[in-house]
This record gives structure tokens, sequence and C-alpha cells, in this order.
């Protein structure tokens, strides 16, 4: 049986004259997505257990581990190699060999001790209250005591004596969690780079089945932390290199246990509202790619001031082969070192790997990539500062032309903001240590032309946190609104914690909820920019040369998606794009961007695999706008989805 769910005939696309925001074809009038840094789906969600008639795949489901997370019956699924490349790049290397024990977990550059004056974390709740005052990054006062625990009390990049069993870990995932370990804790940052994360779901269609046709095994997670890591920025190899030199270790594998009481706010939000088990990062790599794709329906390229594209700096370009006599340590790639590929031809460094396994598959996905373009696949400074001044240093991408989700809410008279946290001290000063801890390359809208040229536009658009609060206490919230919190806040593993996440996300639910009639006719999407290089066991479709990349967790909070419920659609980032799209009858955002994929169809079998990829749904799965809910709904058009939950 198949199982599909279909979507409304778009009318044709006119300029409007009048503010359109509450003409939508479902109730849902205001809809906001919380974006969070760095988490995979089984990374949170590894020992989740739904209410009873729902199903779910994470670890405990599949047998990989038990409740009280040790290794499952099914651990061997889960097996991590180390490979071989020594040569010419491979997505999919050769020369595995299955670990016996994982290389020792590490401590990164997670913080050792609290300070003052090098946040993350502060030395006492003074200090987090008088930092409070001055940025208002949406953190309830309740909760800041958060900023002043969790240091690791070891060095940077030593072994992490926390985690239980740290140098004889089993070849598998392991529960981060422990007697020495709370769930309070900062911990390290796995690799979460472009090439690095195509290695480390080490895809090759000689591993294809039926129930896994992209035969991505995501099996090298440890291998390319340890034998690459966060990026060599072109420099040698360090004399000894070994398997802690990177300082991540294993910290790739490391999971929650919610079923021993691990990130609460999240179950409790799964447990009431409705999750994804299916959602994905749209980009192989980091966070400025998977927000710009965010904004854009995919990636944006290196251009010249007429916004054609150019040729970036030599040192700019990526190149992943293996440096002479090294295993894996790449000739250039860094956050001050390569982030541009021209993906359009496959003799460049990276690239025909890629290419070659795209061709391979039954699907044949395009690669999306146009001629002569050298689009951007990591973290690089967008073009403009908040104040709308070109940003001239290095390691900058040129300000873009390419059309944003922003332009056709623009041009469609709906309203729309995008809400960063720390956005008012970054506008007033960038270089200082305020500003700093907003996230400028999670704003899609900062690297565009259209939007960042125009003070009208900046300060209609472009706010701080605390705008968001008293747009949701005067029921000024705009109909689409991107919320980002800012690096003390975001959950970013090192530098971050996913309570920190959990109490900002929380807050921002209760503010909707205190207004009722706003709560009426409001969704929101919590959802993490990408996986952070954390494994996951979840089935990935390759889309084009981008990605997919792994699971993250979604979760969407309203009156509609009440339940518990668990969607199997298959969707990722853009799907966001979709949404808001269908909801207020728009045009996609382009002609080559992934909210053209049409939504997808699968069996009822495999729910998670759409036979008729390249595909991603829309994210009206995740409500059931039948059901009632006692009020009236309000809205101008019947919504005409077929709920097929027989996929679920």
């Amino acid at each position: 049986m198949l199982s599909f769910i279909a979507g409304p005939v778009l009318p044709a696309f006119a300029q409007q004259s009048q503010d359109r925001s509450d003409r939508t074809v479902t109730p849902i009038k205001h809809i906001i997505v919380i974006i969070g840094e760095n988490r995979t789906f089984d990374h949170v969600f590894a020992t989740y257990q739904p209410k009873s008639g729902e199903r779910i795949a994470n670890l405990l489901s599949k047998g990989i581990i038990t409740a009280d997370g040790k290794p499952g019956p099914n651990y061997k699924e889960a097996l991590q190699y180390s490979a071989t490349d020594t040569g010419t790049y491979s997505q999919s290397p050769s020369g595995k060999t299955p670990y016996a024990h994982l290389p020792p977990a590490m401590t990164d550059g997670a913080p050792s001790a609290a300070s003052d004056t090098n946040p993350p974390p502060f030395a006492t709740v003074a200090a987090v209250t008088a930092t409070e005052a001055q940025i208002q990054d949406g953190l309830p006062a309740a909760s800041y005591k958060l900023l002043t625990t969790g240091a690791t009390g070891l060095a940077s990049d030593a072994v992490d004596t926390r985690v239980a069993d740290a140098t004889t870990l089993p070849s598998g995932p392991y529960q981060l969690t422990g007697p020495h370990m709370p769930y309070d804790a900062y911990t390290a940052s796995p690799v979460h780079r472009f090439y690095q994360m195509w290695q480390q779901t080490d895809c090759s269609v000689s591993d294809a089945t039926s129930d896994n046709p992209s035969g991505c095994r995501n099996d090298l997670f440890p291998w390319v932390e340890t034998s690459i890591g966060t990026g060599s920025n072109g420099s040698p190899q360090a004399a000894g290199f070994n398997d802690q030199t990177t300082g991540e270790g294993s910290a790739s594998m490391g999971f929650y246990n919610m079923a021993k009481g691990d990130a609460p706010t999240l179950k409790s939000l799964a447990d009431e509202y409705t999750i994804s088990d299916n959602f994905h990062q749209s980009i192989e790599g980091g966070t400025g790619a998977n927000h710009i794709a965010l904004g854009t329906g995919l990636a944006i390229f290196y251009a010249d001031d007429q916004g054609k594209p150019a040729t970036p700096p030599a040192n700019e370009v990526e190149n992943p082969n293996a440096q002479k006599g090294t295993n894996n340590w790449w000739t250039q790639d860094g956050y001050s070192g390569g982030s541009y590929s021209d993906c359009s031809d496959a003799s460049q460094p990276g690239v025909g790997p890629v290419l070659s396994y795209l061709k391979s598959l039954a699907s044949h996905p395009a690669s999306k990539c146009a001629p002569h373009a050298y689009y951007l696949l990591n973290n690089y400074n967008p073009g403009y500062f908040g104040d709308g001044t070109v940003n001239t240093s290095t390691f900058t991408i040129p300000p873009s032309q390419v059309h944003t989700i922003g332009d056709t809410l623009n041009q469609a008279d709906i309203s729309w903001k995008y809400y960063g946290a720390g956005w008012n001290a970054y506008v007033a000063n960038p270089n200082s240590d305020l500003g700093g801890i907003y996230c400028n390359i999670c704003n899609p809208f900062l690297y565009e032309t259209s939007i960042m040229t125009s003070a009208t536009q900046r300060a209609e658009h472009l706010k701080d946190v605390p705008d968001l609060a008293s747009d949701i206490a005067n029921g000024t919230l705009p109909a689409v609104s991107f919320v980002k919190p800012d690096g003390l806040l975001d959950g970013h593993p090192a530098s971050s914690k996913l309570d920190l996440f959990e109490a900002f996300s929380a807050n921002i639910i209760n503010q909707v909820k205190a207004n009722p009639k706003l709560w009426n006719d409001t969704a929101i999407l919590i959802t993490w920019d990408e996986g952070g290089g954390y494994y996951d066991s979840g089935y990935i479709q390759p889309l084009d040369f981008f990605g997919d990349g792994t699971r993250i967790p979604a979760l969407m909070i309203s009156k509609y998606s009440e339940g518990g419920h668990v969607s199997h659609v298959y969707a990722d980032h853009v799907s966001f794009l979709k949404f808001i799209e269908r909801n207020w009858s728009l045009p996609t955002v382009s002609s080559t961007g992934r909210d053209n994929l049409p939504d997808p169809v699968s069996y009822e079998r495999n729910p998670y695999v759409p036979v008729n990829g390249p595909a991603i749904g829309d994210l009206m799965d995740m409500f059931d706008f039948h059901k009632d809910h006692g009020h009236d709904h309000d809205h101008d058009h019947d919504h005409d989805h077929d709920h097929d939950h027989d996929s679920h």
C-alpha cells in the first residue's frame, strides 16, 4: 500500500497591495521556527518511547541499545570502522577495519572551569545577571544558574574521564551521562564539515538495499574526527599524530538517555505534541550552509558585484585530498582555509567522487550545481554587517543576489521577521564581546543584497529577542518568524548545553501560550541547524550534491499538533519553506531550490524511504486540522491535505 500526502493546487502568484498575512489555507496564521545547534535525532532521542500506538525509529527501537543505555542485541548494526584514504578523496573510503574499542572520549574545547571574563560558563549568577541585563537574550531568570555550571574540570583536548570507560568504549554508540557526567555538562563537539560528513555517512551504491537504497552505512564517524577533525587549514600534520591529536576522539558516538531523565523538556514536548523521526539537515556540513538553505532553499555561491559566479581565492577552495604520507589529513580545509567547491566540475578536489556516487543511484538526483559556481559549503562570514555595510574581511562570502524566502514574502505582502538574540549588540559593535555572541552566519538574510542594502528592510525584518517577546505579548507577531538563540543558549556542544536551549525554547512557548488569541493560531517548530557530526542510525536520502545529511530532531508545537504523534514523512529544513509556500499560497523561492521537489510517496512497511525520490515533505503531516479543537478555525480556504495515518 502506498501512502501519499498531497499538496494543494497553488494559485498564480501576483503582486499584492495589502497585507495578506492572515490569508492561509490552514488555521495556522503564525509559524515560528526556533533553531538550535548541532544535535542528531539519535543523540537526543536515542531512548525515547512514544505513546502506545505510535512507533519510532531510534537506537532503542532498533535494539542497538537498551533503555539503560547499554549495548543491545543489534549493537553491531552501529559498528564503527577505521579506514584508509591516503590519496584522492573518497566519500566512501576503502581499507575499513572495525574498531575493537572506540578512540577515547575527549574533552575537545569544552570549558574546563568557570570564568567571569570568558563565557561560557560564568563564575557566578551575579555575573550572568549583569550580562543578561545588557543583552536580554531570552534566558529566563530561573535558569541563570545553568550558565555557571557544567565545566569539565579537565584540560582541553584531554581524555574525558567523566565518561564511563572513556578509554575502552565499545565500537558503537555510548551513553554520555552517568555517575560523573550529569546532563547539565559541557561536552566535546565532533567535526561537522561538508566533506567530512560525506565520509562519516559512508555512502556507496554497493551497500544499497531495498530498505536503504542510498547505501549510507553511517559507520566512519570516529575515524573522520580522529583523522582530520575540524579542519587542517592547509597546515601540515603534526608530528606524532594519533587518535587523540584532534582532541575529539569518539565524541560523535555519545548520546543522551531520555529514559533516565535526560532532556526532560524535549521529552515532555514530544509526549504532548508532535515530533518527526525523519527530519534531516539540508546540507552536509555545518551551521552557515544549513541556515542559508533555510532562507534560499539550497546553497549560495561566490559571486561578483553583478551577482554572477566568480572564482574565490585559491586558499579558500576545498581540497580534501590527503597530504602526502598521511591517512586522510587534507590538503586544504578549515575556517581559515577551504570552504568553496565548484561542484559542476568533476575534476575539482572532492567533487568527482560525490558526483559519481549520485550518478550511480537509481534515483539519479541532479547535482543542482550551476556551471562555474563555487558554492559555500561550510562557515564564512556573511557579506554584510548588521548596519548594512559590506564586510570586506577575509573568509567572507561576497554579498549574494540569490532570492530568499524574505523576498518572496515581501512581494506577497506577508509579514516576517528574523529574531536573532544579541542583534542589537551586534549592530552596535560586531567585534565586542557581547556583539560576538550573535550568530551572524546563522542569519540567511545577512548574506543578501536586497534586504541588507535597504535601511527600511533591515529595520522592519531584522530584530532582537526582546522584540520577539514584545511582539508575542502585544499580538504583533508576524506571519513567519525565524528565532535564533545566541552562542550562549543555542545548545552547541562545547560552547553551550542542551539544557540551555531547552530553557530558551520553553520560554518562548510559554510566552505564546500566555497570549490565548495568539496560541489559537500559532505553530512553533523546534529544530536544529545540523547534526553536529553526531552519529545517527536513520536513513539518508541523497537529494543533490549538497545532501541531505543526518536526521535532526524536529518538534511541532501547536493546538493542532497535540497528542504525542510521531511523523515519519521524509523532510528537511527546506520543508519549512514548503510549508510557508503551501500555507500562504506562494510560489517556490527559486526554480532550482529543493522546495520544488515533490511530496514523498512511501510504502506503509517502510515510511522512511520515499519511492519517488528525491522528495521532501511540507510538514503538513505534523498537524491534524480535522480534529475539533473547540474553537472557530476561521481560515480562508479549506485545507485539502489528505492525512494518511496508516503510514505512521
